[in-house]
Formats: C-alpha cells, structure tokens, sequence
C-alpha cells in the first residue's frame, strides 16, 4: 500500500512527493473534493494525507470516511504556518473522552 497527499498547497504537496509520497495537487475546494472522493475508496492506498486547512474544507466527507474504519486511513497534518486551530488537542480529548480539563 503506499501513502497519498491532496493538497491545494502546492509546497507541501512538492515536499512531501520529493520524500517519495505521491500527491495530488489541487486548484481549488472542489479539485480538492473531487479527489478526495476518488482516492477514499481505493484498494491500493493505505494513508491519505491533508493538511489542517485542506481538512477544515472538506471536513464533512473526511469524518464520513475515517467514521467507516476502513482503510486508507486519512491523516490530517499542520500546514507551512503551523498549527492553526491552537486548541485541536484539548478539544480532540474532550469529544473522544467526554470530559473536561
């Protein structure tokens, strides 16, 4: 199985593909959409890669997927500028654990 990155950040896609990891890069949301759909379901894909901002775009069809449990597994990674959702963690945490810290 190899890995795979969408991407509509042309740097990461380049930097990412130069590691070995083949990519996708994408126009816009709706390249980026289409793409997603098309490589979500393929048996030779075992990790999808998105950047945070890319993720946050097509948010609603990467939870459907990662919610299905099958495989590729899709990975969401920070963008050039770091983290932008400061709060991911502590909010991850309390979502999946159901409490408060």
């Amino acid at each position: 199985m190899k890995s795979l990155v969408i991407s509509r950040n042309r740097d990461v896609t380049t930097g990412l593909r130069l590691s070995g990891i083949d990519g996708k890069f994408c126009k816009d949301v709706e390249e980026l959409r289409t793409n997603f759909k098309k490589y979500k379901d393929d048996d030779s894909i075992g990790i999808i890669i998105l950047t945070e901002r890319d993720f946050n775009e097509i948010k609603e069809e990467v939870i459907a997927k990662k919610l299905s449990g099958t495989l590729p597994l899709v990975v969401t990674i920070p963008g050039p500028k770091g983290i932008e959702d400061k709060d991911f963690i502590l909010r991850y945490i309390k979502e999946s654990v159901g409490i408060k810290l």
